[in-house]
């Protein structure tokens, strides 16, 4: 009501660490070296110490920068960095000046289940190893307070910040698994424990927007709300779909995976109640904040954010703003969408090989583990090579991606799959020509 909602928004993922890493560098994150997956608990930090970031674009602008929450994008320089003292690089050398949260996922591991303030494990003593008995005994955090911690100090950033301007990244724990609500949620929704875990979410939206008011700021701060990827499967959600008509799921290639909610307020700016059926990118924030603070963005940086502030403002623009949007799975399955057809490379949902049905002829490498220490040895974990095959959806007369068209339309099947392999191939899919003085 208060702002703008978007109805075909995308994660440029289906899980969550490579959407994250694509929001803060505007950058597709199977550029990197993360081809599928995660970043696992020993592995270096995933953004480049030297890329131009979010938070960099903020900072440059004279905004003091925070980052609250979930962060897994790694940390250090190596495999299996030690978390005993400063943890280097980290969000500190990537655009924030200040990080409160949980380092890497919320079902983590009881020896990095804990809190970071910054550089460091918080309450670690000195002389203790952080992965020792005696130190997690002052370090493991609580995984049903988790949500009310993160939000204390989410809270606390917008209060300390409330003189100056200021960018908070607040990726929460809600609503990865383990779902651990706090009691207070407990019987507020008939959708069982899922249902309070959303439930506690929102709760931690709404105290972040009452501090936004407290402190007079709410008519000059803009709020965005997204999810890193689609619902997961297999939750016991009292017949609630919460990827609503969309085929597919967290991890998979279908728009279930990586069609996801968005909205965005910005008092005075973006128009009450208005609905945008713009195809978007959470890439694009990248560009669009920097637009917005009329920062430069050289050919080295947001490789793939589109500038949404013709959108957002209401301004008259050419449709459709993307020239196409890459799709990626947990598996390293890509998609390209553009304009109403949707086309996916090799057979399949793009989820974890050995968990997708049909899938035992797809050519996998699955991850290699120390049998010693179970610890992750690469950083590839596995390949997922195209099976030859394609498959082509027309969303506009079939979103529910029923309706493969590959064999009547090779036409756009080879219009498509050149564009993806030129995207693939030329380091970005933003033209050159939108790029901040490459015409000059």
């Amino acid at each position: 009501r208060e702002g703008m909602r978007f109805t075909d928004a995308h994660s440029p993922s289906s899980v969550c660490t490579p959407t994250r890493y694509s929001v803060l560098t505007g950058r597709y994150a199977w550029r990197s070296w993360l081809k599928n997956w995660v970043v696992q608990q020993n592995h270096p930090l995933l953004i480049d110490t030297e890329r131009l970031t979010m938070g960099k674009v903020f900072q440059n602008a004279g905004y003091t920068t925070g980052c609250v929450g979930k962060w897994h994008l790694g940390w250090g320089t190596e495999l299996d960095t030690s978390f005993n003292g400063e943890v280097k690089p980290g969000p500190l050398e990537v655009g924030f000046d200040s990080f409160f949260g949980v380092p890497f996922s919320h079902n983590s591991g009881k020896k990095l289940q804990v809190y970071m303030r910054d550089r460091s494990i918080v309450n670690l003593k000195p002389g203790l190893d952080y992965d020792s008995d005696e130190a997690m005994k002052a370090t493991v955090r609580k995984l049903e307070d988790t949500a009310i911690e993160l939000s204390k100090e989410a809270v606390a950033f917008v209060g300390k910040n409330r003189d100056k301007p200021f960018f908070l990244f607040y990726p929460t724990t809600n609503i990865h698994f383990p779902l651990t609500p706090n009691s207070r949620f407990f019987g507020s929704t008939k959708a069982g424990v899922y249902g309070e875990f959303v439930v506690e979410f929102d709760w931690a939206v709404g105290e972040l927007l009452a501090a936004l008011d407290r402190h007079g700021l709410a008519d000059n701060t803009i709020v965005v709300l997204s999810s890193d990827n689609g619902a997961r499967p297999h939750e016991d959600l009292n017949s609630h779909p919460c990827n609503g008509p969309w085929r597919g799921t967290k991890r998979q290639i279908y728009e279930g995976g990586h069609r996801v909610p968005l909205i965005v307020r910005w008092p005075g700016k973006i128009k009450k109640g208005s609905v945008s059926d713009e195809v978007v990118c959470l890439t694009d924030f990248f560009a669009t904040f920097a637009a917005t603070l009329e920062q430069p963005v050289p050919a080295s940086a947001g490789e793939d954010s589109y500038d949404l502030s013709d959108v957002l403002l209401g301004r008259s623009y050419e449709r459709p703003l993307r020239q196409a949007t890459v799709h990626h799975s947990v598996s390293g399955q890509f998609a390209i969408r553009k304009g109403e057809w949707k086309l996916i490379e090799g057979g399949g949902d793009g989820d974890f090989p050995w968990n997708s049905k049909g899938k035992k002829d797809v050519k996998t490498k699955r991850p290699d583990r120390d049998p010693n220490t179970g610890k992750w040895t690469k950083m590839d974990y596995f390949r997922l090579d195209h099976d030859g095959n394609f498959q082509l959806y027309n969303l506009g007369i079939d979103p529910k991606e029923k309706d493969n068209l590959a064999d009547q339309r090779p036409e756009i099947v080879e219009e498509l799959h050149s564009l993806l392999n030129h995207y693939r191939a030329s380091g970005r899919s933003l033209p050159l020509e939108q790029v901040d003085g490459v015409n000059d």
